[in-house]
Formats: C-alpha cells, sequence, structure tokens
C-alpha cells in the first residue's frame, strides 16, 4: 500500500490541471457534517480530511480489512455515514434499522450494481448476475438459477451428489487420520469438498487432489484463477472510483483481472464445449438424469440454439457467467464458514464437546448422521448460526447504487450514490447482542432463539437481504451442517500444540483466515464410511 501511495502521488504531481479544475468540487465534499439541507432533510455524517482527487481513499490504505474500518468509522460517526470515495459519494451502513429501509423498504431503489472493473473483466461484461445491473436480463437469469439448482426441490435431488463427496472427504480423514500425530490441513480439505461438489452440479465434473496439484491442468488452472478471483474481487480499483486513470492501471488490478479471466474463460469454455459436443452425438434427449443434474446441461436445455441471443448476450457467454458466479460463490464461502466453525470449537471446547454428546443422544453411535437428522440437531444449527454471525460469508454487502434519489434514516441519499451494509459490524451491535464478540451458541436456543437466518430478522443478515441477497444459501446450509455433523460425530478433533487458535481475519471477499487451520483428528466411532 505504501507502492501504492507513491505512485498515486506521483499520478496527482502530473495533473495539476486536473486537480485545478476538481478543487472546488472535493473541498465541497472534504467535510459531510451533520446538518440540514434547505428541505428541513439532514446530511449524511463522515469523516473530514478529504484529498483532491482521490477523497477519502487514503483513509482506507492500510493491511487492517475494510470492514473493521468502516466499523471504527460508524463507532465515530454513527450507523450510517458517508466518505467521498474518488468521484463517488459512498454511504455505509452498520445498524439493523437503517440496513431495513436500505434492502427492504428502498431494495428497488438500491438495487442494482454499478459498472466496476471486476465485473467488466472478470465477469464476462457484468454478464454474472451478482454484478448485473437491475434489468430484464439480471432478473431473468438469475429466476433460472434460483429454480433450476438452488430451490428446495432441486437442493433434495442433489443429496446423492452431497453424500457421495462427504462420504469420500471422511473417507480420506480417516485414512490420515491412522498416523499417529499426522497434522491434517482441515482447512483445505474443507476446499476440495465444497470445490468438487460445486464442479459436479454445476460442470458435471470431479477432481482428485493428485489434479488439483498438478501445474497445467484444468483443475489445478481454474482453482488458481478462482482464488485470484476471489482476491481481486475484494480490493479498492482506483478507476472503480476515478474512471479516466483505468489507462494508467497504478495497482496493477485491472491487468491481473484480464489476465484472471481469460484463465478462467479457457477452462469453462473447454467443458461447455465437452456438453455441447456430447449432445450433438447423443441427442439432448437422450441425456440421462444425473447429466442432467448439472446447471451447464440445464441451461442448454433452457437457452436454445434456436434462441442464440439472450437478452442482448450470446447463450454460451450466458451459460459460463452463470456457471462462473455459481461456482465462486458456492465453494470459498461455504468452506470458509466450516473452517471458522472448526476453529471456534477448538477455541470452546466445552461448546465441541456439547455439540458431540448432541449428535450421541439424538443420532446414536450406531448410525451416521444423515440430512434428515439435522432438524433435530438444535445445538448444532445454534453452533451455525453463531459462527455466521462472527464471520459471515461476506463482511460486506455487494456495492449497490442508487436508481434515483431516496432516504436512508433519515438522510438524503442522491441518485448514483453507491452503498454497502457492513454485516460483519450490524451483527456485533452491543444494542443487539449481549458480548458481542463472544462466542455463545446457546443465544439461538435462548434470547435470539427466532431469529431468521435468511435475511427477515435485520440485526442478523449473514446472505444479505432482499433482491440481491445470496440465492445459493438454501445449498450451502445443507453443506455446512451435514459436513460439520458427520466430522463432529466421527472424530475428536484436537489442535496443534497447547495454545489457542488464531482467529485473525484476512482482507478478501469472503473474510478468508490470515492463518491455516491444522488439527488432529482421531476417530471415535466404529461405523462403515458409507452408512
Amino acid at each position: 500500500m505504501d507502492q501504492l501511495l507513491s505512485l498515486l502521488l506521483f499520478v496527482l504531481a502530473l495533473c495539476p490541471l486536473t486537480l485545478a479544475l476538481h478543487c472546488r468540487i472535493f473541498r465541497r465534499f472534504g467535510s459531510a457534517p451533520l446538518k440540514r439541507s434547505n428541505h428541513n432533510e439532514l446530511l449524511l455524517p463522515g469523516p473530514s480530511g478529504a484529498w483532491p482527487l482521490v477523497g477519502h481513499l487514503h483513509l482506507l490504505w492500510g493491511r487492517e480489512p475494510a470492514f473493521r474500518k468502516f466499523a471504527a468509522m460508524a463507532d465515530r460517526y454513527g450507523p450510517v455515514f458517508s466518505l467521498r470515495v474518488g468521484l463517488c459519494r459512498l454511504v455505509v451502513v452498520s445498524g439493523s434499522k437503517a440496513a431495513r429501509e436500505c434492502l427492504a423498504v428502498n431494495d428497488r431503489v438500491l438495487g442494482t450494481r454499478p459498472d466496476i472493473a471486476v465485473g467488466r473483466y472478470i465477469g464476462y461484461d457484468n454478464a454474472i448476475f451478482a454484478l448485473a445491473p437491475t434489468g430484464p436480463y439480471w432478473r431473468e437469469i438469475r429466476k433460472i438459477a434460483a429454480l433450476e439448482l438452488l430451490s428446495s426441490h432441486r437442493v433434495e435431488r442433489l443429496l446423492h451428489v452431497r453424500a457421495s463427496e462427504i462420504a469420500s472427504f471422511m473417507a480420506d480423514l480417516l485414512s490420515r487420520s491412522q498416523h499417529d500425530s499426522l497434522v491434517i490441513p482441515i482447512d483445505k480439505q474443507f476446499e476440495h469438498l465444497t470445490f468438487n461438489i460445486n464442479l459436479r452440479i454445476i460442470a458435471g465434473k470431479k477432481f482428485s487432489d493428485a489434479e488439483f496439484g498438478k501445474a497445467g491442468s484444468d483443475a489445478c488452472r481454474f482453482k488458481k484463477a478462482i482464488e485470484d478471483f476471489l482476491y481481486l474481487s475484494g480490493v479498492f480499483v482506483l478507476s472503480d472510483m476515478i474512471p479516466w486513470l483505468e489507462w494508467a492501471d497504478i495497482q496493477g488490478h485491472v491487468k491481473a483481472m484480464k489476465e484472471t479471466g481469460k484463465e478462467l474463460d479457457y477452462v469453462l469454455d473447454k467443458w461447455l464445449k465437452e456438453h455441447i459436443e456430447k449432445r450433438k452425438q447423443r441427442g439432448r434427449h437422450e441425456i440421462d438424469d444425473k447429466e442432467a443434474d448439472n446447471l451447464m446441461e440445464i441451461l442448454l436445455e433452457r437457452l436454445t440454439e434456436s434462441e442464440p441471443m439472450f437478452f442482448g448476450r450470446d447463450r454460451e457467454t450466458v451459460i459460463k457467467a452463470t456457471a462462473l458466479i455459481l461456482i465462486f460463490t458456492g465453494s470459498e464461502s461455504t468452506a470458509l464458514t466450516m473452517t471458522w466453525a472448526v476453529a471456534l470449537l477448538l477455541n470452546n471446547p466445552r461448546a465441541l464437546k456439547h455439540a458431540q454428546e448432541e449428535l450421541d443422544t439424538v443420532v446414536g453411535r450406531e448410525r451416521w448422521v444423515q440430512e434428515s437428522d439435522i432438524g433435530s440437531l438444535k445445538y448444532l444449527q445454534a453452533i451455525v448460526k453463531e459462527t455466521l454471525r462472527l464471520y459471515p460469508p461476506a463482511p460486506l454487502t455487494g456495492i449497490r447504487e442508487a436508481l434515483e434519489d431516496c432516504h436512508i434514516a433519515g438522510y438524503s441519499v442522491p441518485k448514483d450514490t453507491r452503498l454497502l451494509v457492513n454485516i460483519w459490524k450490524l451483527q456485533r451491535d452491543p444494542t443487539m447482542w449481549s458480548n458481542p464478540d463472544e462466542f455463545r451458541p446457546e443465544r439461538f436456543l435462548k434470547e435470539h432463539e427466532k431469529v431468521d437466518i435468511r435475511g427477515q430478522s435485520f440485526e442478523y443478515i449473514p446472505f444479505s437481504s432482499g433482491r440481491r441477497s445470496c440465492p445459493g444459501a438454501t445449498f450451502g446450509l445443507q453443506l455446512v451442517h451435514l459436513t460439520l455433523a458427520r466430522m463432529l460425530q466421527g472424530f475428536n478433533i484436537t489442535t496443534v500444540g497447547d495454545g489457542p487458535i488464531d482467529m485473525g481475519e484476512g482482507q478478501g471477499i469472503a473474510l478468508p483466515r490470515t492463518s491455516p487451520l491444522r488439527v488432529v483428528l482421531k476417530p471415535r466411532l466404529d461405523l462403515p464410511l458409507h452408512g
């Protein structure tokens, strides 16, 4: 970030005329005190000290994650405040009442996405529905994804995929645990599990650990590109705030996005062409049910060749873009949720013991826990809820943009203002949660028993809420619950060494850990793995 500062100052030094033209604009927004407009409306509070051209971007530099920086600002300026970031006004919301206004009352007005670099260069020019602007294309492709892959019916139909992959996962852990004191990188094991499940249901693919580690293989190239996508989705790109700086690409992010987009497209295009060729050889009506369970086959069926364009986008681009965003959002965030849950349990042995005792009582020790048992495992559900409260899959919502003037918490918000909801801060609000930084699953069995996990209780929105909420929440939760239940039932889990697990949070859109999670496992049941 020091290099970024030096380069930015260098560019500013080369632009005296531009700065002179913009100084009056930024002087106006350099400080945003709480005051009333001519219409007796409150103007948004926010920090002073905006720099010419870049606004408050300098406040976001450094290694501390952005959601923590925004949380500190909320403590000073309140649950709704604004910043000038480049040429854009950004509003950050950190309170449940204001979040309800944004994601429910003003959901339509604040429901679109701005045109940003990651959407253009990795997201097929905003064809991935998570970054597509509001409109008929976004509505239709999100509906297809929700109905054909992410509905309760489809989640139930894909049970055999989850069951077989979890059985393979457990067999691998059992094999590794046979060696005394063998340290297992459980975070990597979760990543491989969720990645293979998502590849099977979206592209009809499955890869071994060896293929993931083989340089140049499709599995290795795609996994590396997805990791790059994850990182690049969470960085601040100067040209997103100051568009005419894109040519300079001071940070190198635009170049990296273009390269990552090409890598992802190479593999996705190869997989899609395999599906198209298979359909030509066998006839589309001869595809069996198992092949039809993957999204590429479903979309090839829905988006027929007789209609090659879909709301102005070609059929193959739409399929690749939709497959990409579902693999991207469904793999990493699910694996991270399970990793955070295990880390929290290792730091709280009493909760770990309670979870295993519940499994022994409800399920027993003579058979493996099944998805049908999850509804009866109340403490396990509370553990997952508490994990999602402390470490939501995305600590900040995707950036939104106001389609027209509106009001949030009595403040006037002009059209084109950008908006973020700081879910991490909102879910640690001490006015809503007692001892908010403490891991206490019991809160979801007592005072917060009625809290809805799907975005209707605005003090708790781990998957966001409204039209831009995560459509894959149901599928992800099924996988998290069953995997954790099997692992806790099947193994005693201990830490490496005597100290507590490091809970440091890294930078990124999906709240990564700063350190890997390694554990020691010992079998606690003598059962066949496929029971």
